[in-house]
């Protein structure tokens, strides 16, 4: 196949989609599973599970930031 195949060029998001859907739920499943591991740990209810849950997402946001928002201009 070409490179310059339309079938191809239908799919050139796909892999940039799959980054972002996989660097959300990385984030939100690691640190979630760190306050899981806090509650544990502590022997208290579920305090940071859901802490770890709501830091793991603005994580994975800024992740996702750092790696596709930052753009090309070179602002400041």
């Amino acid at each position: 196949m070409a490179a310059n195949d339309p079938r191809s060029n239908r799919w050139s998001g796909m892999g940039t989609g799959w980054s972002i859907t996989s660097t959300m739920i990385g984030g939100i499943a690691t640190v979630g599973a760190l306050g899981y591991l806090l509650d544990r740990l502590f022997g208290i209810g579920p305090v940071f599970l859901p802490v770890g849950f709501i830091v793991g997402g603005a994580l994975g946001v800024y992740i996702i930031w750092l790696q596709y928002g930052r753009g090309e201009g070179g602002g400041s």
